[in-house]
């Protein structure tokens, strides 16, 4: 069939503080990471041998994912750092730069592959994209996506022929300067001889450095328009965006945990909710442990993680809170992310527990 690929060892910079702790592509959608959403995915396709390049917090994404057992696959990793006066530090080698890394160690990329970036929501046919691939006879294919033209400047953009052939790239253009709509998402089929293109032990940039090289090079490497969806957790407001999208059951085959008691209303085990004194407009989860006070007020689509406190007069509307977060009475917090020890707006606007100016009150529901 194919191998996989997946993109794992980037920084995350834009959607911290989401990353303070955490890779980005274990930022949870729904209590599970993004990252096990595609794995799952690919294995319903027939891809069962999948390499993660990591290297921040890469024990979070080894420890949580494993072998791969579970998801019914087979899981390796390759970790990028170099030794820095004694101590291990990551140091990512680029997105090709890290796969040309694990072709020189073993040739693992003996097959097509299938590359996904690890912090992207998909339902791509991959099947269908496969065939295509091999219908071109293409050495490299990319997916890509429609995009509004306004929208054009935050994007890679994709220039073809008619018959698909890219012939350029144009990267984060103004939307009067953009010569097309469609959008590099980030997913790409590729055959091994693509990695021969790479220079050896070197960064080296997929978008940046390999394509235009291919371009260049005239090989037969084309796009792939064809229509699924495509959630790219790019930023701090991307993320919250998807979050109400899933919330709202926009996205198919999403379903949410728990046990719907009331019509848009799911709950955990062991909550202590007084439904009779409290104001609730789904959608709306809570997890597992959670204790809502009388008075309070929670505005869907919200998401309210296991272990979370919500005291008396509290209000928390059309936001996410991370497990054992604690609202002080009478807060109100609308359109947030909000964990222990840091909340962000929707924009990405972050106030962290003990800031004396900060007039909201938030912290820690385990003690």
């Amino acid at each position: 069939m194919a191998k996989g690929m997946i993109l794992a060892a980037g920084q995350g910079t834009r959607v911290r503080p989401l990353t303070r702790d955490l890779p980005k592509p274990m930022v949870p959608i729904l209590g599970k990471p993004v990252m096990e959403y595609l794995i799952e995915h690919l294995a319903r396709h027939g891809i069962t041998e999948i390499m993660v390049n990591v290297a921040f917090h890469h024990q979070r994404i080894e420890e949580y994912f494993g072998d791969g057992h579970r998801w019914g696959v087979e899981i390796g990793y390759s970790y990028e750092g170099v030794r820095d006066h004694g101590d291990i530090l990551p140091k990512p080698m680029g997105s090709a730069g890290g796969m040309r890394r694990i072709q020189d160690f073993s040739g693992f990329f003996d097959e097509t592959t299938l590359v996904l970036c690890g912090d992207a929501l998909i339902d791509l046919d991959i099947t269908a994209a496969l065939a295509e691939h091999k219908a071109k006879g293409a050495i490299a294919s990319v997916v890509a996506a429609d995009v509004p033209r306004q929208d054009a400047q935050a994007y890679g953009i994709v220039v073809a022929g008619e018959d698909g052939r890219i012939e350029s790239f144009q990267e984060k253009p103004k939307p009067e300067d953009a010569k097309s709509t469609w959008a590099s998402t980030g997913i790409y089929i590729f055959e091994p001889e693509v990695l021969e293109k790479v220079p050896p032990g070197k960064l080296y940039d997929i978008g940046s450095e390999l394509f235009p090289q291919l371009v260049a090079e005239k090989l037969p490497f084309y796009v792939q328009k064809r229509p699924f969806h495509w959630l790219d957790i790019g930023r701090v407001s991307d993320y919250w965006s998807v979050l109400q999208s899933v919330l709202k059951g926009e996205i198919a085959d999403m379903k949410m945990p728990g046990k719907q008691i009331k019509p848009g209303i799911w709950v955990g085990l062991n909550t202590a909710i007084p439904w009779e004194k409290v104001n609730i407009t789904g959608p709306v989860y809570f997890g597992s442990s959670v204790r809502v006070e009388p008075g309070a007020t929670i505005t869907g689509p919200a998401w309210i993680g296991h272990g979370c406190v919500i005291r008396s007069g509290a209000k928390v509307t059309r936001s996410i809170l991370f497990e054992y977060t604690r609202i002080a009475a009478d807060m109100h917090f609308s359109e947030m992310i909000v964990s222990r020890h840091y909340c962000v707006d929707r924009h990405g606007e972050t106030l962290y527990r003990g800031d004396e100016t900060a007039q909201l009150r938030w912290g820690d529901a385990r003690a």
